[in-house]
């Protein structure tokens, strides 16, 4: 896969509906959007990563799955925050 560089003019800003568009054009790349309008790109994280990141996963969810207590979502999932931004 080669990579390909992206700069972003800081004074880039994206309205909550331009966001949700590039987001769903753009389901392979994790994006965040500041509570300012900044979009954020997050690279991938690497595999010692990624390999922490399922077993903290895997055990929340089984917690979860047996104390019944809430929701429990992955680190995929977008939330927005009461300031705007969409983390």
């Amino acid at each position: 896969m080669n990579n390909l560089p992206l700069n972003i003019p800081p004074s880039l800003k994206v309205t909550e509906e331009q966001f949700a568009l590039l987001a769903a054009a753009n389901r392979d790349v994790q994006l965040e959007l500041s509570a300012t309008g900044e979009l954020i790109i997050m690279p991938p994280t690497g595999g010692n990563t990624g390999k922490r990141n399922i077993d903290i996963e895997g055990q929340l969810w089984f917690w979860n799955r047996q104390t019944q207590l809430g929701v429990a979502f992955n680190s995929s999932t977008a939330f927005r925050l009461p300031n705007g931004a969409e983390r």
